[in-house]
């Protein structure tokens, strides 16, 4: 399950990672509101104005903004809520906007430069360990970086048996280059980052950009969150996060039905008893030169309702979306 950025910052914060300051609007005026209240709270003059939709690259796209004054949070605001925010990763018709997140500015001046870094936590499937990802070169994709300069990637693999030791969140401050206050806070950032990854079940942390703010304080300036949905029936308040209107309607109605249903973009339309099946009768419409319009996975006992209701329109529209197209029905 995804969540959004300030989803994804609340959840952090009750583990300890320092998060910047922020309040999630759904209109200009709360924006407004909200700007004034981090300002008397923090004494920021600037503040983030950022689209929350399920998505990367939305500064590209025009959904994040910084805003020097209130009236430009106003403006900024105004412009992005309601906006069809279109991102690299968003589909060609784009993501509506309906709420934003109104952020403290963690640019502000101070002893030193700030410093933009990235890092991420996910599962080494070769290995069979989580895994730490980071950069020095954070705030940019990074697959751009890992093909211009992969030896600027860095990893450090967490022994399951002990987890995560402090002398490996030294190692990855001291490889990002960090000293004094800076060295020490990123140590503490990576510890409560990985016991947060653990703690709430995640199959994915991405934090781009983590930031060393001029006064050598770290934070996540950013979060992108994915839960392990097999892990869900122990986050009941995680569950309540989940937002309807940033998944395919195809897909939430067929979780109704607690069916393994996922849209694709070929026009060959899988019906399947298992999914160990469904992989292999997708690899074989690859393999013959198709594309699976979907995976569909009935389960292993199905009855005939069940397979009646994954043949309905509403459910497996890949069946009937293109005129002429073919059904594999595996079993």
């Amino acid at each position: 399950m995804n969540l959004h950025e300030y989803q994804g910052k609340t959840l952090l914060k009750k583990y300890g990672v320092s998060v910047p300051a922020s309040v999630v609007v759904f209109s200009p005026e709360e924006a407004y509101e909200a700007a004034k209240k981090l300002q008397k709270q923090t004494g920021t003059d600037k503040w983030a104005v950022k689209a929350q939709i399920h998505a990367g690259g939305r500064g590209k796209g025009g959904g994040v903004k910084i805003a020097k004054s209130l009236e430009e949070v106003l403006e900024y605001a105004d412009q992005i809520i309601g906006m069809q925010l279109i991102t690299p990763q968003t589909s060609a018709e784009g993501k509506l906007v309906r709420k934003i997140l109104i952020e403290q500015n963690v640019f502000y001046p101070g002893k030193s430069e700030p410093q933009e870094f990235y890092m991420s936590i996910l599962l080494n499937r070769v290995t069979s360990r989580n895994m730490i990802m980071y950069s020095p070169r954070g705030g940019m994709d990074i697959e751009k970086v890992a093909e211009e300069t992969p030896d600027e990637i860095f990893t450090e693999e967490i022994d399951p048996k002990v987890g995560i030791m402090p002398f490996q969140a030294r190692r990855v401050a001291f490889n990002l280059g960090l000293s004094g206050n800076a060295f020490k806070d990123m140590v503490k950032f990576v510890m409560s980052l990985y016991k947060a990854y653990v703690g709430i079940d995640a199959s994915l942390f991405e934090i781009n950009p983590v930031i060393k703010a001029a006064d050598d304080r770290v934070f996540a300036a950013d979060s992108k969150v994915v839960i392990d949905d097999n892990s869900l029936y122990r986050h009941l308040d995680i569950t309540e996060f989940r937002d309807f209107y940033e998944e395919d309607p195809i897909e939430v109605e067929a979780s109704r039905y607690n069916l393994s249903y996922i849209k694709l973009s070929g026009n060959v339309g899988c019906m399947v008893n298992g999914a160990g099946l469904a992989m292999a009768t997708m690899d074989i419409i690859k393999l013959s030169g198709g594309d699976p319009a979907n995976f569909l996975d009935v389960g292993g006992a199905a009855d005939s309702k069940r397979v009646e209701t994954n043949l309905q329109p509403d459910i497996s529209p890949a069946f009937n979306r293109f005129s002429g197209n073919r059904m594999v029905n595996a079993q």
